[in-house]
């Protein structure tokens, strides 16, 4: 087995904005390192290494592969396992062709959520994959969209080369954790990485579990990627977190959208609202978890006519938003949420706030027909 280099060689590391250089390998980020002096909550950190929607890509006659990893988990005192750490999933000239359990590496202990941690360090794992076809081909290796992953390793036994040109637009989405997918049965089945197969595009996912909250930090990172085609879906952590007021709201998404207009004029610029989530729709936040594991808002109804946001309210000022710049960005578009995800299909929502993993699964079609059809926004 030969040991390919991870970073400054054939291989690519798509979807990832920058990469950390720690003790055992590379840690891939999905928010560029200067980012972090700006960024108060270390959640921010959390979610931007774990790796969703990126994958090694390059080319290669190999018949084994094999990827050593180092993964980050946690587990409550009251489980017996740590949580799980995803799969790996295998692409061969753009098939699926098999999905590997990632190995269990350093865990978290936790009292309780929000309790104290300590850290029971693990070790690096491998995961092979076995008979991969002859000949020279294309090889995705998709990362677990949940679990920061360190790179140890890449070996092969046969030739690595860069991956082709193969001249399919970049597609870049920020969203919140209905856009990064924890709860999706594998990389590939996110609604993004689902959306972008059918579109034939290639996506960068900058969706932040718990973040999508208009940070200007993330606005020039967009402004400043190469990008065909992009796309914003923004609420329902504004409302789930009450950082906003209707006063200062919409201003936020204007200064949102014109730092992105600074750096791509002219790109399809596509404003998603919130798919439903019925404990917010006409009640503000913030949210809590119920005893039943459900989403709950605690906000009082009455606060809306004082500027308190609901996502009823946050979908008609971002309709409204959009039609007014229209006037003037004729590449600028809407797409109401509840067409991606509707209010007859709450039952797939978990904890009452995040789809499972059919619901990703449809809602990656439903975008797909929407944004990439004749007519659509990305056409």
């Amino acid at each position: 087995m030969r040991v390919i280099p991870l970073t400054g060689g054939p291989v690519e590391l798509r979807g990832a904005l920058d990469v950390d250089t720690t003790s055992t390998g590379v840690m891939p980020r999905r928010l560029p390192a200067w980012t972090r002096e700006q960024y108060q909550d270390p959640s921010v950190e959390g979610v931007s290494v774990m790796p969703s929607g990126v994958r090694l890509v390059f080319r290669t006659d190999a018949r084994e592969l094999e990827l050593e990893v180092l993964t980050f988990t946690g587990q409550l005192d009251t489980d017996p396992e740590p949580r799980p750490t995803g799969v790996l999933e295998l692409l061969v000239d753009g098939t699926l062709v098999e999905r590997r359990q990632t190995p269990v590496g350093h865990v978290m202990r936790m009292t309780g959520p929000g309790g104290v941690q300590r850290l029971i360090p693990g070790e690096p794992g491998t995961v092979r994959f076995t008979g991969l076809p002859a000949g020279m081909k294309d090889v995705e290796l998709w990362l677990p969209q949940q679990t920061p992953t360190e790179l140890v390793a890449l070996r092969a036994d046969g030739e690595v080369l860069p991956p082709r040109a193969d001249g399919r637009r970049r597609w870049v989405h920020h969203g919140s954790s209905i856009s990064h997918c924890l709860e999706a049965d594998g990389p590939t089945g996110t609604w993004p990485a689902v959306a972008a197969a059918l579109g034939g595009v290639e996506v960068v996912n900058l969706s932040l579990a718990g973040n999508a909250l208009l940070d200007p930090y993330v606005a020039r990172t967009i402004r400043d990627l190469p990008a065909d085609l992009i796309s914003l879906k923004v609420g329902i952590n504004i409302v789930s977190l009450a950082v906003f007021r209707l006063r200062t709201f919409g201003p936020a998404v204007h200064g949102f959208l014109d730092t992105i207009r600074d750096g791509h004029p002219d790109t399809p610029l596509l404003v998603v609202s919130p798919v439903s989530c019925p404990a917010l729709e006409q009640t503000p936040g913030p949210t809590k978890l119920s005893p039943d594991g459900k989403i709950v808002a605690t906000g009082d109804p009455a606060e809306v006519a004082m500027g308190a946001l609901t996502l009823e309210v946050v979908r008609d000022e971002l309709a409204r938003i959009v039609r007014a710049r229209q006037a003037r960005d004729a590449n600028l578009h809407y797409l109401d949420g509840r067409d991606m995800l509707g209010p007859d299909e709450t039952e797939d929502l978990a904890d009452g706030l995040h789809p499972n993993a059919p619901a990703y699964r449809r809602m990656g079609k439903r975008f797909a027909a929407h944004a990439f059809a004749d007519e659509g926004p990305f056409r």
